[in-house]
């Protein structure tokens, strides 16, 4: 029987639900040639050409704990790390390969099992704790076998005649994914990547039977792309659905053009990222944002001067951010609006466009206000007239050119 801790479970998706906004790092062996989480299929490498980036993988500037005090200063409430990437090189010990950073340069380092040490370090900070796992796995033959050229992102032979390897693959890929589950810590979310290779594939079901009843009770399953009961929440990669969701969703967006770290980035403005997040959160969702460490294991300045930028905004402006959920009425231009969960108060956000300046106004149609209106930043209350369905914002003069957050009761 399928077992599932129904009310552990909504506990933890409440808790996830409220906390928003997320760090999503990626990081590994594909951050050496530094041209995409996907190089080896991309550019059809071979083998030969891919392993010895291992050598070069020393990672000796890494410092988990400076990771997670810099996710904390951009205000972030959760983690999800690439445990292992469809190249199927593992941030993990894992007894059931070699192929992994604890096999490389970094092997005599005493925090060569690094996704132990990530994961602890952002446990010791309250962060809600995901693990991305690959179910594809490039490197291992039982998936892309030698024998066989490599001309996709599949497994590269026919499973009805080598249905012994075939079993031997879910083997490998259940007993990887068991091992994490079972020996690195609690997990709030299983972040689980590659559609083309199903839950059922590897025997994702019996998984999540044996860890929700031992080891994690409660884990939110996310088998993304494959609708159904392990898909919990929804992710869509690289985009916003036009409309409020019904059901959780997670917008994954990289900071950057890419996951995984490239020279000379051209990294989003703090601007743009918090327009993101208000319209995501307007909308019923979670921002998770793509952050690639160098090859060397450091977040770099321009990164960490962009989640700082980001932090500050929401300790001042986070309550229309953090615990909030959707109201009826959520968008009006630039204009987002979340509720408090008793839907008594509403908060409206102006993401403004990049490159522009802070109007002097502000106008929006419906969710007219009773009472006072306040900023959250500073607690300034500001003049407001209604009319006919419409408002009209008189902001103060001397703002900070950034997105504002106004805090107000409604009348519906």
């Amino acid at each position: 029987m399928y077992q599932f801790n129904r009310k552990e479970y909504e506990e933890r998706m409440k808790w996830y639900q409220d906390a928003r906004f997320g760090m999503f790092i990626h990081w590994g062996l594909y951050s050496i040639p530094a041209r995409g989480e996907w190089v080896r299929s991309t550019e059809e490498m071979p083998e030969e050409e891919y392993l010895p980036f291992m050598k070069e993988f020393d990672a000796r500037d890494y410092n988990p704990k400076q990771w997670a005090k810099e996710a904390k200063a951009a205000g972030m409430k959760y983690v999800v790390l690439t445990a292992k990437h469809h190249d199927g090189f593992c941030m993990f010990d894992s007894k059931y390969t070699d192929f992994s950073i604890a096999n490389g340069p970094f092997a005599n380092n005493p925090k060569k099992d690094v996704a132990r040490y990530v994961f602890d370090a952002f446990r010791q900070k309250d962060f809600m704790i995901g693990c991305y796992f690959s179910k594809p796995d490039w490197h291992c033959e039982w998936f892309w076998n030698p024998y066989f050229a490599t001309p996709n992102r599949r497994q590269n032979y026919k499973i009805d005649r080598h249905p012994d390897w075939w079993k031997n693959y879910q083997e490998f890929t259940y007993n990887q994914m068991d091992e994490l589950m079972t020996n690195y810590g609690n997990f709030d979310i299983l972040w689980l990547d590659g559609g083309w290779v199903t839950g059922e594939d590897v025997h994702l079901d019996k998984l999540l039977n044996k860890v929700r009843t031992s080891t994690q009770p409660g884990l939110i399953s996310v088998d993304r792309t494959i609708r159904g009961r392990n898909e919990n929440y929804q992710t869509p990669e690289r985009s916003i659905p036009e409309t409020q969701l019904n059901n959780p969703w997670e917008s994954c967006i990289t900071l950057s053009n890419d996951w995984g770290w490239v020279p000379n980035a051209p990294y989003k403005s703090p601007t743009k990222v918090i327009g993101l997040l208000a319209e995501i959160t307007a909308k019923g969702g979670c921002l998770l944002l793509g952050v690639g460490p160098t090859p060397q294991g450091t977040i770099e300045d321009a990164v960490a001067e962009r989640l700082h930028v980001i932090g500050d905004w929401l300790r001042a402006n986070g309550k229309a951010i953090y615990n909030t959920r959707i109201t009826p009425v959520y968008n009006d231009g630039n204009v987002w609006f979340t509720a408090d969960k008793d839907g008594k108060t509403l908060y409206a956000v102006y993401a403004l466009p990049e490159g522009e300046n802070l109007p002097e106004t502000i106008e929006w149609t419906g969710n007219i206000p009773t009472g006072k209106m306040k900023m959250l930043k500073g607690n300034k209350t500001v003049k407001y007239t209604s009319k006919d369905g419409k408002v009209r914002v008189t902001l103060p003069k001397g703002l900070k050119n950034e997105p504002i957050a106004l805090q107000f009761a409604s009348d519906k």
